[in-house]
């Protein structure tokens, strides 16, 4: 779902200039090394560790608690050719929604083979989205032999570090196939400073999906589509937002993923818990219910994400940050530096 303002927009209006030198090609030495752009009534530049200076007493902090799930798998059709799966959902024991590279798409009733003497026979097609029956449980076979699917901006091959780092320190639930990367700057020291600082805690899941990694496709914003995601808000999340609230406090999410499932959950003007799926498109000229600030990395240029930082603080204001970001050499990107984004009219 698309939430447009009245003026058309253009993909282009979302666009910056990145050298590829900027891109992370790894994390920093320790997840907190990293730097933090503020972008509020001004810019500011910090380091992550400095974070707690901008938080208030008071304040709550939404995490997004999905863990990533080892979705790719690269296997050969029946008749030899290769093929790379990267599994968007796993929907029963033995099936699961993925998109599938190969010389030519594989057609409905074809064999996939992979190691360990597993195969998957291709059911259905729906768009980019491949239809998998495997010939064992899923989960388990990903946990033996499939790979953490690393972003394609990421020109190299996947490492062993990269199970730990591209994972968050608080990932509880299995289903995404990227990381929420805002919460990857975040260790155990950071997590019991904010809280020592009289900042709570609360929790939200949005398994993350293999559209993430699709460009959007169409000039004109309102001709293109997200894919839906999976959303869990539950009860003690919306008590902890409206406690929070009514003290006085700010709603900071941390990351988009968090942005989206407490908009989503708010869809009907009062936070609820909420249990589904997700398609929400924000772009400027939505207004935001739940949030009040935000933690979130640099996203790509073109981007739904840039779309939907651009709709928080202001479309001019996020990539005149950008644009000091490059200059300063700030890290972009999943492995990249942060950014903590308030509304210009905030108090």
């Amino acid at each position: 779902m698309a939430l447009l303002p009245c003026a058309p927009m253009r993909i282009s209006d979302f666009d910056y200039a990145l050298p590829d030198a900027l891109i992370a090609q790894y994390p920093a030495a320790r997840r907190s090394d990293s730097r933090l752009l503020e972008v509020s009534a001004g810019i500011t530049d910090w380091r992550f560790t400095d974070l707690v200076a901008l938080l208030r007493a008071g304040d709550l902090l939404v995490f997004n608690d999905t863990r990533v799930i080892p979705a790719r798998l690269h296997g050969r059709k029946d008749t030899g050719g290769r093929v790379e799966i990267l599994i968007e959902r796993v929907t029963s024991d033995r099936k699961a929604l993925a998109l599938v590279r190969a010389s030519k798409a594989p057609k409905r009733g074809s064999r996939i083979l992979f190691d360990d003497q597993v195969e998957a026979t291709v059911e259905h097609r729906n768009g980019d989205m491949f239809t998998l029956r495997f010939s064992r449980a899923v989960m388990p076979f990903l946990q033996r032999c499939g790979e953490v699917p690393l972003p394609p901006y990421l020109n190299r091959p996947t490492e062993s570090a990269d199970a730990e780092r591209y994972q968050t320190v608080y990932a509880k639930d299995p289903g995404a196939v990227a990381a929420p990367t805002a919460g990857l700057h975040f260790d155990l020291e950071m997590l019991e400073a904010t809280l020592a600082a009289g900042v709570e805690h609360a929790w939200v899941t949005l398994h993350v999906g293999a559209g993430t990694f699709q460009p959007l496709r169409h000039e004109n914003i309102a001709e293109n589509r997200l894919h839906s995601e999976r959303v869990q808000v539950d009860e003690p999340c919306c008590d902890a937002v409206n406690r929070t609230r009514a003290a006085g406090g700010r709603i900071i999410a941390v990351g988009t993923t968090s942005v989206r499932a407490l908009e989503c959950a708010t869809a009907d003007g009062a936070l609820a818990p909420f249990s589904g799926d997700t398609d929400l498109f924000i772009l400027p000229g939505y207004r935001f219910r739940t949030v009040d600030a935000m933690i979130t990395n640099f996203h790509l240029p073109q981007s739904s994400l840039l779309m939907l930082v651009a709709a928080f603080v202001g479309t001019n204001r996020i990539l005149h940050a950008y644009n000091h970001a490059v200059r300063e050499k700030y890290r972009f990107f999943s492995y990249g530096d942060a950014m903590f984004l308030t509304p210009e009219n905030s108090e």
